[in-house]
């Protein structure tokens, strides 16, 4: 059974354009309104205007990176409860652990699936 995750708005902030339009794709596909972001800086202007419910962001960022603007995002008292899954192509406990104590939710390793996608937005967006 599909799930149907109607008006549930997920922002996804990677610089690679193949990897925005993939997890837009996909999210839009199981009913979600996607807010995509190109860097840390983008994503922050956009994040008060939209109020995602959950968030994606990649790691590997120029500017500023993935641990930064989730930091930024997780010492914003409005947005501190909202989830924030890492994304990476590498997939080093370092990076896990960091992405931890930045207060990252998950750590999703990159080409990331379907599944994995919206399996993360499952679990973390109980108000869906």
């Amino acid at each position: 059974m599909e799930e149907n995750f109607e008006n549930l708005k997920v922002m996804v902030i990677d610089d690679s354009k193949t990897i925005r339009r993939t997890a837009e794709t996909l999210l839009k596909k199981a009913g979600c309104v996607v807010i995509t972001a190109t860097d840390g800086f983008d994503a922050l202007s956009k994040i008060a205007d939209t109020q995602p419910n959950i968030i994606f962001v990649d790691i590997m960022m120029p500017r500023l990176d993935g641990y930064q603007t989730c930091a930024l995002i997780k010492n914003n008292s409005a947005f501190k409860s909202t989830p924030v899954i890492m994304l990476s192509s590498k997939d080093g406990l370092f990076d896990k652990a960091k992405g931890r104590i930045v207060g990252s939710d998950q750590y999703l390793t990159k080409p990331f699936s379907k599944e994995e996608l919206l399996g993360a937005i499952r679990e973390h967006v109980t108000a869906a």
